[in-house]
């Protein structure tokens, strides 16, 4: 299989969840073996971050690229699902501030977008990263993550368990495909409780945040008028944003990734993890 880029410019708009910045998405073709680089185009450097997990600098609440002179790029999960999905090896993103644009959430408005740009196939092979051995990560709450062998492509097995009576314990177990992805796992919005929601916004976070781009819990109610988009949004929601962290490996990988109450720190400690050993996968 060949490596994948855009056809053409494309544009989307939007306001950061955290910094309450409108933000301005520009993707641009790129040249085969590039990879997902973003750019920041409001400094006067212009400075660029690649999208892998060794460029990971926080993930608290978001995954954050950084550079040396503390230049970051947050909030790239959902972006980095979608390009995993449709097969876009190769693109540069200009951002025009720290924070990608949240929308409203979820994935589906950047599918949708990036879904109706043509992609072109370039002349250079696709490589693919085959797990090999068991690889995982647990935190001391016994949280854990792993990457075991696969047939083919990803499959997801994602457990999650909250206090709150309308999460409980929900799980989600598939293989990824297109298809799953654009019913199931786009659509799903980031969720929070709003006893969260309260003490973000005391200390300075989630400036953007409202219903219009969260699905926001409390108690045994749904504040968002609309309910639920699925029964079971919360876990297909941290299955989008694992996807996406899993693109930071800058390869579509061939395994299975299980998940038991974890987030994006477990995802980049798996990944660190993953890669300090060459016998736990081939290139392929």
């Amino acid at each position: 299989m060949q490596q994948h880029t855009l056809s053409q410019t494309v544009e989307i708009n939007g306001v950061g969840l955290h910094s309450g910045l409108v933000s301005k998405l520009v993707f641009y073709p790129s040249e085969p073996g590039t990879g997902i680089v973003f750019i920041r185009s409001d400094l006067p450097s212009k400075p660029e971050f690649k999208a892998l997990y060794s460029q990971v600098v926080d993930t608290r609440n978001c995954t954050c690229l950084g550079d040396a002179d503390k230049n970051i790029v947050s909030t790239i999960e959902h972006l980095m699902s979608v390009l995993y999905i449709l097969g876009i090896d190769n693109a540069r993103i200009e951002v025009s501030n720290p924070e990608l644009p949240i929308l409203d959430g979820s994935g589906e408005h950047l599918y949708k977008t990036l879904k109706k740009v043509p992609l072109v196939a370039q002349n250079a092979p696709r490589k693919f990263l085959k797990v090999l051995k068991n690889v995982s990560y647990t935190d001391n709450n016994g949280n854990t993550v792993s990457l075991s062998p696969a047939d083919e492509g990803l499959k997801v097995n994602f457990t999650i368990e909250f206090p709150s009576p309308i999460v409980g314990h929900q799980e989600f177990h598939g293989l990824i495909t297109e298809d799953i992805y654009a019913s199931e796992i786009a659509p799903c919005r980031t969720f929070c409780e709003k006893s969260q929601i309260d003490y973000l916004q005391s200390i300075g976070l989630i400036k953007g945040g409202s219903l219009e781009n969260a699905l926001v819990l409390d108690g045994d109610k749904v504040l968002n008028p609309d309910g639920m988009k699925n029964p079971h949004e919360c876990v297909n929601h941290k299955v989008l944003d694992a996807i996406g962290d899993m693109y930071t490996s800058g390869f579509f990988i061939i395994g299975e990734l299980t998940a038991m109450k974890t987030g994006h720190f477990h995802n980049n400690e798996l990944l660190k993890k993953l890669f300090s050993d060459n016998s736990n996968y081939k290139l392929v």
